[in-house]
């Protein structure tokens, strides 16, 4: 259960502030991608065409984003003591439709697929093993 009396540093006072945030961040990615546009050449004419790439869902873009607002949104998302426990349903799901946002994205190649499984900590072992037996040389 979580504290009766609210973090003096508490800069949200509920979880739908959070939200509100969260789908902001959202459409500011589709604004921010305008920054990074490639132009191409398409068809027998050649015509100039603009593609804008899909940016992925970071927390750390998220945090940026708050910053404002929000001076330390990690607070938020570890909850360290229970002062934000109303927050722990919310925050869980923001980091899954991330993860699920970095995983898709790098699955059909949208994003870096070696930087997406970094980021998620996926990875594919392969143990290779190594025996080495002792020669014995006659001299």
């Amino acid at each position: 259960m979580g504290k009766k009396y609210v973090h003096p540093n508490r800069s949200l006072k509920s979880v739908e502030e959070l939200e509100v945030l969260w789908e902001k961040y959202k459409i500011s990615l589709e604004e921010e991608s305008k920054k990074w546009g490639v132009i191409q050449y398409v068809g027998r004419d050649g015509e100039r065409v603009e593609d804008y790439p899909k940016l992925p869902m970071t927390f750390e873009g998220f945090s940026v984003f708050c910053y404002h607002k929000v001076r330390n949104l990690r607070d938020y998302f570890d909850n360290r003591e229970g002062w934000f426990v109303e927050f722990v349903e919310v925050c869980t799901r923001i980091r899954a439709e991330i993860r699920n946002d970095q995983i898709t994205g790098g699955l059909l190649g949208k994003y870096n697929p070696s930087i997406t499984q970094r980021l998620n900590n996926l990875k594919e072992a392969v143990e290779q093993t190594v025996n080495i037996e002792p020669r014995v040389f006659n001299i």
